[in-house]
């Protein structure tokens, strides 16, 4: 019994002894590791399906660089609802982000809390529709701005419209929300083309981007003008409002329309025939040049020059 005593006590003591020689033995500290940038992306209405698309590729294109940043993506309700964004802008201020991506619903109205949000030393990159350059002057503002050359991408689906009409032919068009830039260009785009070709423009009004306002507007200019030829759609979410009005007015077959945005609702729409054509911005990849341009300004303390994303036609040949 003695024995088995002196034994566990002498394990006892060679396993203090370990002990303490492991605890003063010294240790390379290992440095801390640097914590991730927060960046947030405000978007407009997550109800539009090109704002969809713009989540996911930002969602992919953190995915595809995990580690480098972590993603915080807001959108509000529906095109019109500034006042939300606005709210999700501060909340990201709250939250202390490092980087904020913004789609703004408007170019105006958006910058005074992009402003607070730069005081606060929140890089601030703009996509999309473009905040209004005299405003950010006025501000003493400048903010990167990554996205198309929204009214070539119009003129561009205006100009293949005009090839199927014939001068004097009736057109009208569907703005987006009028104080918005992107809105504003395309309709100016769409004005460059049908102008060039002599069509006649016979109304402009707005269907705010939303399917169901362009429905009404489509259905009362068709009561106006009976010999209406086409109708350009600022957006597609409007363009399948438009498709709808035509349809009910018995008109699929003397109506073109063209949109803009690419959606995979307007494709389909494509491969059918009851679209003419529409635009691609590339939704998808915005979202990810913007966060790579706030990456940049985060990593080299400097502010790049805007960058012009591409636009392409796409017709029912180019999906075949």
């Amino acid at each position: 019994m003695k024995t088995t005593r002196m034994v566990l006590a002498t394990i006892l003591v060679s396993s203090l002894w370990f002990c303490g020689c492991a605890k003063k033995t010294p240790t390379t500290p290992q440095a801390a590791s640097p914590s991730k940038p927060k960046i947030a992306l405000v978007m407009k209405s997550l109800a539009n399906e090109f704002f969809k698309t713009m989540e996911e590729g930002a969602k992919a294109h953190q995915q595809a660089n995990t580690g480098k940043y972590e993603l915080i993506v807001v959108g509000i309700r529906n095109e019109e609802d500034v006042a939300q964004q606005i709210n999700y802008v501060e909340t990201m201020i709250a939250r202390k982000v490092q980087a904020i991506v913004i789609a703004p619903a408007d170019s105006k109205s958006l910058i005074p809390v992009c402003k607070k949000a730069i005081d606060a030393g929140i890089v601030v990159v703009n996509i999309d529709n473009k905040l209004d350059a005299e405003v950010l002057t006025a501000s003493n503002l400048k903010i990167p701005f990554v996205g198309p050359d929204n009214r070539k991408g119009a003129r561009i689906a205006g100009e293949y419209l005009a090839a199927k009409l014939k001068p004097d032919d009736k057109v009208a068009i569907v703005e987006g929300v009028p104080s918005a830039f992107n809105g504003i260009q395309r309709r100016l785009g769409f004005e460059d083309g049908m102008k060039a070709a002599k069509m006649n423009i016979v109304s402009t009004q707005a269907g705010n981007w939303e399917t169901q306002k362009a429905n009404q507007v489509i259905a009362g200019i068709l009561t106006t003008h009976a010999n209406l030829k086409a109708v350009l759609c600022a957006n597609d979410s409007m363009a399948l409002g438009a498709v709808a009005a035509i349809k009910a007015a018995n008109k699929s077959d003397q109506v073109l329309i063209v949109g803009f945005d690419n959606i995979e609702a307007a494709r389909m729409l494509l491969k059918e025939g009851k679209l003419l054509c529409t635009v691609d911005q590339h939704g998808d990849q915005l979202a990810a040049f913007g966060i790579e341009y706030a990456l940049e300004i985060l990593t080299n303390k400097s502010t790049p020059a805007d960058k012009e994303t591409p636009v392409d036609l796409i017709t029912g040949e180019t999906l075949k």
